[in-house]
């Protein structure tokens, strides 16, 4: 059977007694709650013939006729059952003509599955159905445009539009200064929020050059003829504000407007559906304040907090029937995100009865997270109880996969990793340390050679150009040297290629770790932190981590070469992600960040990194000392507010799980101490963790949790400790075979260890 040692019922360090469990509803349904005397009976019978059975609050939501309707609509509580069936009801009882219902949401999926389900209703025809407009925002502003005479073409690929804005960066000599996926967030943060290029704050330097590359990239696309999608809705807005009839007519038409994922809406298309249902507000917006967790990319957290004041008149129904999750798992969500002030008081009840419990681990580290949470897994799966494709694990950040990815990877276990953006060693923080070691090993490596010429503040065309010129006649061992006559250098660049040049020769022998750590106590700390303009975008402490990562990953390695082709496998299996994502019925693990896994579900979720510094980010707990240049992080974004938001993102990841749930706090991450998320510390009454530190594991003994009562009881233990540079490896001097030998290696790093004391649990039979 599954071992479930390494798991228990509560977090690290919990005083409390109980566990959190939804209550269990008891709320009668359609059935019930509708006689067949009632004049909309055979609508509901109808519903129920299909399997739908709605309770007391969806039924008031769909019966609701004109006038404005916020739906707070809890996770897993039924919220496209309720607007589909209220499509349905409006044609089918009060007699209204599909044209006049507009249905909006944010994904292309959710409007193909809405549409489907209205065609698939009880009564409705199919040429009904086809009336009713059910588009993305995208969709439907793109469609007015179309109407109007707009034929630019779409810039539908993002890295189309990430190579457009590189070539804008090399153009300008910034290449090195900005990442193109950073600057188009950042520009479509401020034009969502309605911000033009005339209100650009000036502020800075880097404000300045913000907006001459924003000026740049506008110009392209009016030179090539192409709109993006944030041009669809910005477009859309000043057309119908200069357009007074056309506006009239979209007002005449749609007399019933519903929007779904109301919590993700922006300044801007808040404003357009503003417009749209300004004479009759009927407007019925559904969504979840608790789930609002997109505020980097325009989303407003405060529109369906204020909703009913923006709209007086306005009903607000609240669906707190979870019909997702088993009860422990609801509970828990309720229990977390209960703590944030700025919500909609709302707790949800379940459905179903519990059967287990989450678990919680409390690993040393993320590389033995991965490997237990692995095991689980694939126990799991060997026993017949799961498939891998009912697991799903989610992270904060995409710095947060490496340790697992690597372990699937190693394991050779089917998954696929739903990220956007380049793998971790290919990331711009890490590539450059990443050429400095293949240049160590490969000196005539010219690909890693454009890599580090910025580190050397030299223009990478220009210096690779001049290198590869120099080089024809007389090739050099080392290439780099060429550059000692490159034209214009200033002397401290001389000197800085004499030195790199000394550095890379220097760490060919080296173990990969103490090349790493080589290089960055060299120069290229030093180096991130001058790097200004980098920080206008990206904070200090997430190049920090990065750099960290990077050099735990590479203490599992005893040479260069070994560590470079594990990276080339792992970049080689990141590209074959791509083909893997298009089969959403393959048998594989979803790794995703938490962002990517918002509206959906999974019979398991595995939520890794569940430690304070990581969830939530150090970037949030830092935020109220934080000065950003961006357009959604004012006052108002910083301290409780981030927290704020850090916490609906646990409790997004905890609501996605249906049947089971795992959470693990590694108790140390990049060699910094870290103690459980103090959104779990809220529930499980964990104090004073400040002082406690888990018990360090022998490297060989097994790595299950000490119980409550070990972890309070400890003497020191002679024990051999591994001398390597930030491993925690050790083990009693008793567990070694063969009692005390002379030399000993670590089996964790392969460092040699020496004799020392260590605190251990005492064991319970003498105590």
């Amino acid at each position: 059977m599954t071992s479930y040692a390494h798991f228990y019922k509560r977090p690290f360090g919990s005083q409390r007694t109980d566990l959190p469990f939804a209550k269990l509803t008891l709320s009668k349904s359609s059935r019930e709650l509708i006689s067949s005397q009632e004049t909309d009976a055979a609508f509901f019978r109808g519903l129920e013939g299909e399997g739908l059975f709605l309770n007391a609050a969806q039924i008031q939501a769909v019966r609701h006729g004109e006038g404005p309707l916020l739906t707070l609509a809890g996770a897993g509580s039924g919220k496209t059952s309720v607007l589909v069936s209220r499509t349905g009801y409006l044609i089918s009882v009060r007699q209204v003509d599909p044209s006049s219902i507009l249905l909006v949401t944010f994904s292309t999926k959710a409007a193909a599955e809405m549409k489907e389900r209205i065609q698939q209703l009880p009564g409705i025809h199919a040429r009904e159905a086809a009336k009713v407009t059910a588009r993305t925002f995208h969709s439907f502003f793109l469609y007015l445009l179309r109407s109007r005479g707009y034929r630019q073409d779409i810039l539908s690929n993002a890295r189309h539009q990430q190579f457009i804005v590189k070539r804008i960066l090399r153009e300008m000599g910034l290449q090195d200064s900005y990442e193109a996926e950073t600057v188009l967030a950042l520009w479509s943060a401020y034009r969502m929020n309605m911000t033009s290029l005339d209100n650009l704050p000036p502020s800075t330097p880097a404000d300045v050059e913000h907006r001459q590359i924003f000026a740049r990239y506008e110009a392209w696309k009016e030179e090539h003829a192409h709109m993006d999608f944030d041009d669809i809705l910005v477009w859309s807005h000043r057309l119908l504000t200069s357009d007074p009839r056309l506006l009239s007519s979209l007002q005449q038409r749609y007399r019933f407007v519903m929007v779904d994922e109301f919590q993700d809406t922006g300044r801007l298309p808040y404003e357009l559906i503003q417009m749209i249902v300004r004479q009759h507000a009927n407007l019925m917006v559904v969504g979840d304040d608790d789930q609002t967790i997109y505020s980097f990319n325009g989303a407003r957290h405060e529109f369906i907090l204020e909703f009913d004041q923006n709209f007086p008149r306005a009903s607000v129904i609240t669906l707190d029937v979870n019909y997702r999750s088993v009860s422990s798992i609801v509970g828990l969500g309720n229990e977390i995100i209960k703590d944030n002030t700025k919500r909609r008081l709302k707790t949800l009840q379940s459905t179903r009865k519990s059967s287990q419990v989450p678990l919680y681990l409390r690993p040393d580290n993320p590389d033995e997270e991965a490997e237990l949470l692995l095991k689980h897994i694939t126990d799991s799966v060997r026993e017949g109880r799961r498939l891998y494709g009912d697991y799903a694990i989610l992270y904060r950040t995409s710095h947060n996969s490496r340790a697992i990815f690597e372990q699937l990877v190693l394991e050779e276990t089917p998954f696929i990793h739903y990220e956007q953006g380049d793998l971790f060693y290919e990331q711009w923080m890490v590539k450059p340390v990443m050429d400095y070691l293949r240049l160590s090993q490969d000196r005539r490596n010219f690909e890693a050679m454009a890599g580090i010429l910025h580190t050397l503040y030299i223009n990478r065309e220009k210096g690779m150009e001049y290198i590869k010129q120099q080089d024809a006649p007389r090739p050099k061992k080392g290439p780099l040297a060429h550059l000692l006559t490159f034209p214009g250098l200033k002397d401290f660049q001389v000197e800085q290629i004499r030195q790199r040049s000394k550095l890379i020769k220097s760490l060919k022998p080296l173990e990969p770790a103490e090349a790493i750590r080589e290089i960055r106590l060299r120069f290229y700390d030093k180096y991130m932190e001058a790097d200004g303009v980098r920080d206008i975008t990206l904070h200090q402490e997430f190049i920090q981590e990065g750099l960290d990562e990077l050099e735990a990953s590479a203490k599992r390695f005893k040479d260069v070469p070994s560590f470079l082709a594990f990276v080339d496998r792992l970049i080689t299996v990141h590209a074959e992600m791509a083909l893997r994502k298009k089969d959403d019925q393959a048998d594989a693990i979803k790794l995703m960040t938490i962002h990517k896994a918002k509206g959906l579900e999974f019979p398991s979720v595995c939520l890794i990194g569940a430690s304070d510094g990581i969830l939530p980010h150090t970037s949030s707990l830092q935020a109220e000392n934080r000065d950003d240049h961006h357009p959604l992080t004012s006052r108002q974004e910083k301290g409780s507010d981030a927290l704020e938001e850090e916490r609906r993102l646990a409790y997004v990841a905890v609501t996605r799980a249906k049947d089971e749930l795992l959470i693990s706090s590694p108790a140390y991450y990049r060699g910094r101490k870290m103690e459980v998320s103090r959104f779990l510390q809220s529930v499980f009454h964990i104090e004073g963790l400040q002082t406690m530190r888990p018990i360090q594991k022998s490297a060989t003994a097994s790595t299950q949790p000490q119980t409550r009562s070990q972890q309070q009881v400890t003497e020191a233990v002679k024990a051999w400790v591994c001398s390597g540079s930030g491993c925690r490896g050790w083990q009693r001097m008793e567990d070694a075979k063969g009692g005390e030998q002379p030399r000993k290696t670590c089996p964790l790093c392969g460092s040699p260890m020496k004799p020392g004391m260590k605190q251990a649990a005492v064991p319970s039979r003498r105590r």
